[in-house]
């Protein structure tokens, strides 16, 4: 018992220690706990430290929590993203301090100023205009990173892949710095070689004329497309895919584009694979309609495309355009037209189907011009066939597209819808990247008729922001020179008319084939307009004046002196006409289809000479097989004086082996032989023919760019004037030489197209002339413009 109490006592004393002491700690916890949690979850201020630019309120807007909310460590994250987001500040801290979060922030420095040091190859200006950190703007890291790709590009567009650059920050005082971009330009890497795989139809020169990339040669300085660019052969896959579909091959595929790096790092090689496909003609050509009240027989006459002809996808193109317009106009502006080709592999054609039904009915709110900063804004919209408040034709959008990449003066154009303040309208933004359009050419050569012979010419292709073509050439050789201005409106009174003049001073010497000189000034008025697809017309006036001189008169046919006696100078006012049809596949080197022209020329109206003249020109190319092509061209003139008038000297045809080879200048025709150097005397009427076979010379590799062609010419050119005559006649009269007989020769050719330009030699022998004829075996002539 007296040990129970013991114990008992003391666990009641345990019991009240335990019933003291327990609750007052644990409401001393409970006050410890509740205290600073009331402190850390409520916001009752918020201080900005470190700013010296921004503004304080500023800094508050991008917080995602504000007085009086909870403080939340997820919001202060993503307040901290926001605040670096804005590209203000290089570092942000956020912290609590009682009952007030503090925001400390390290603002990004205000650039001073922006240099490039080390850039020769490429002015400061365009790099200037490249980067997007300007003076006045903040300072970021990955702005500056974006902008060393830029420069980077810019120099990659040059084909300098081995540049380098590094930005540099020099501090100032009040947080602003100047940035500084060191360069190393590095050695420049051009295209060595431009190849094609799977090209038959058309041999590898003729591709490299269409597209833009070209090779290395001796004039790079002079022009940029030698250089490697990713974008520019880009562009070439589609040029090639265009000149296959609008030469016949509707299946040809661009397989691949490659650009490759020699071993040496030096230049690239370019290799393009191509499957051409087959050569189609086109089949029926028929019109299905569904909009009632249209007549489709009224359409016909706006398509391009007809049976039995070579395959073509740009008339396809035209001819859709030029329905939709034609239905247009017939009242129906939302119809759609929409071409559906049936081919036929077997028989190698295809049947087109132009389906004309209703389209949407939206409604062209507003077209919007940007990017234009030299180009004015009515030279871009004329290239659009619609306007505000017209029918939305999604098609006719894409062909002003089309357009306005022709013109040249744009380096991209990307056309952009988007809605319109109601749903049946539409906003068009017209994004435009303008492009230098001013060119500095030069031309040199040499050539057995004239020596050595150049020109240089200046030209501005959008004068002014205008679309206007302006140009000064100045042009020579030993025995000529000559300087003309020429000015082109494309869209006179915004129509498809094209109007211009020409003022020009030409100085010829022809003292060694005729016994004088002759100067010649005056200026043309001109108006063009094409009569239909591939038919163009110009007309024009001339007002010319006409000078001749002539040295010692004991060396010089009396002809040339008594016509200097007579009319040592004249004026012409003539009007002249001519029509071009083109139906050639390659602008350069056709291997197929024709070319005709025909001209003429009307003087009297007012002056004191007389004449009407006429010229004709036709040229017809055949393949004979994958890599040989027949060349035909028949050539001829005339010109007859009226009113009583004569046909002066200066005005007569001279010909030789410009037109007939193994003959020399002005080597046949009439001619003085009783003068000291058997001067020619001009003819009022000539023609001339040539059949040639052209090919790839044998056991020569096709990339150096030769070939040889066999051929056969014929021609003549008589008729002398009439004061030529009058001096033949008597005994004491002049040796006046003076038929129609055919002059011939056959020949050799070896052409080259060199990194300069064509380079072509002429081997011939008359086998037909008469004996006061003037002979030339051996032609050469080179020229080029680039």
């Amino acid at each position: 018992m007296v040990q129970f109490r013991i114990m008992s006592f003391g666990g009641m004393r345990l019991l009240l220690w335990l019933a003291a002491v327990v609750p007052a700690v644990v409401i001393a916890q409970s006050v410890t706990l509740a205290i600073p949690a009331q402190a850390q979850g409520v916001v009752n201020n918020i201080r900005v430290e470190g700013n010296r630019r921004v503004e304080p309120e500023t800094v508050r807007s991008y917080l995602q929590f504000s007085v009086g909310q909870p403080y939340d460590a997820g919001k202060v994250d993503a307040s901290l993203q926001a605040l670096f987001a804005t590209g203000l500040f290089a570092d942000v801290s956020i912290h609590q301090e009682g009952s007030t979060a503090v925001v400390y922030v390290v603002e990004n420095p205000v650039i001073n100023q922006v240099a490039f040091e080390g850039n020769s190859e490429v002015d400061t200006d365009t790099l200037r205009a490249e980067v997007q950190l300007k003076p006045r703007s903040v300072y970021t890291r990955a702005r500056v990173q974006a902008d060393v790709q830029r420069i980077l590009d810019v120099y990659r567009r040059q084909g300098r892949y081995a540049a380098t650059v590094e930005p540099k920050i020099i501090e100032l005082e009040q947080s602003r710095v100047n940035l500084v971009y060191e360069i190393n330009e590095g050695g420049a890497t051009k295209v060595q070689g431009i190849n094609f795989v799977g090209n038959h139809a058309f041999t590898d020169a003729q591709l490299r004329d269409i597209i833009s990339t070209t090779q290395s040669g001796w004039f790079d300085f002079l022009k940029g497309t030698s250089y490697y660019d990713p974008d520019r052969m880009n562009l070439d896959r589609e040029l090639l895919r265009q000149f296959y579909l609008k030469n016949g091959y509707a299946d040809v595929r661009v397989v691949a584009a490659q650009a490759e790096l020699d071993r040496e790092g030096s230049g690239f090689y370019i290799n393009f694979a191509i499957d051409e496909g087959e050569l189609y003609q086109f089949g029926s050509v028929t019109i299905e309609n569904s909009l009632p009240g249209l007549d489709p027989n009224a359409l016909t006459g706006d398509i391009t495309t007809y049976q039995g002809a070579t395959y073509n996808g740009s008339d396809i193109e035209k001819s859709v355009e030029r329905l939709t317009l034609a239905t247009a106009e017939q009242g129906f502006p939302f119809a759609r037209v929409r071409p559906r080709a049936m081919p036929d592999p077997a028989a190698r054609t295809i049947s087109l189907s132009y389906i004309v039904d209703e389209g949407p009915r939206i409604y062209i709110e507003r077209i919007n011009v940007n990017g234009n900063l030299r180009t004015k804004d009515h030279v871009i919209r004329r290239e659009f066939r619609i306007a505000e408040g017209d029918a939305y034709n999604p098609l006719l959008i894409d062909r002003a597209k089309k357009r306005l990449n022709a013109l040249g003066f744009f380096k991209s154009v990307d056309i952009k819808r988007r809605p319109g303040s109601a749903p049946d309208r539409v906003v068009l933004d017209v994004d435009l990247v303008e492009q230098s359009t001013g060119e500095l050419s030069f031309g040199a050569g040499y050539s057995t008729a004239e020596g050595v012979i150049g020109d240089v010419s200046i030209s501005e292709r959008n004068l002014l922001g205008n679309g206007q073509f302006l140009r000064l050439r100045l042009a020579g050789s030993l025995e000529r020179m000559q300087i003309d201005l020429s000015f082109t409106e494309p869209r006179f009174l915004d129509q498809n008319l094209s109007a211009g003049f020409d003022l020009f001073h030409k100085e010829i010497d022809q003292t060694r084939e005729a016994g004088y000189e002759s100067t010649r000034t005056g200026g043309t008025v001109r108006l063009g307009f094409p009569l239909s697809e591939d038919l163009w017309m110009q007309t024009g006036y001339t007002l010319e004046y006409t000078k001749m001189d002539i040295g010692n008169e004991d060396r010089i046919s009396d002809v040339v002196v008594r016509e200097n006696e007579l009319n040592p100078d004249s004026l012409a006012s003539s009007i002249g006409t001519s029509l071009t049809y083109d139906r050639r596949n390659h602008p350069k080197n056709p291997t197929s289809g024709y070319y005709l022209q025909l001209a003429t020329d009307f003087a009297g109206l007012g002056g004191d000479v007389q004449y009407a003249r006429v010229n004709a020109e036709g040229r017809f190319y055949y393949p004979i097989s994958e890599k040989i092509t027949f060349v035909g061209r028949a050539i001829g003139g005339h010109i007859e004086g009226w009113g009583g008038d004569d046909v002066r000297l200066t005005d007569l045809y001279y010909r030789g082996g410009e037109t007939i080879r193994g003959f020399d200048r002005a080597g046949f025709g009439p001619r003085d032989m009783s003068s000291p150097r058997k001067d020619a005397l001009g003819g009022t009427t000539y023609w001339a023919t040539t059949a040639e076979v052209r090919f790839p010379l044998p056991f020569v590799p096709e990339d150096l760019g030769l070939s040889g062609a066999v051929f056969a010419d014929a021609g003549s050119l008589w008729n002398a004037n009439d004061l030529a005559k009058e001096l033949a006649q008597g005994p004491d009269g002049i040796d006046l030489q003076d038929d129609s007989s055919i002059r011939a020769s056959v020949g050799a050719s070896i052409m080259w197209q060199s990194p300069v330009g064509p380079i072509r030699m002429d081997f011939a022998k008359a086998i037909a002339k008469e004996k006061y004829d003037e002979e030339q075996f051996f032609r050469f002539g080179a020229s080029t413009k680039f």
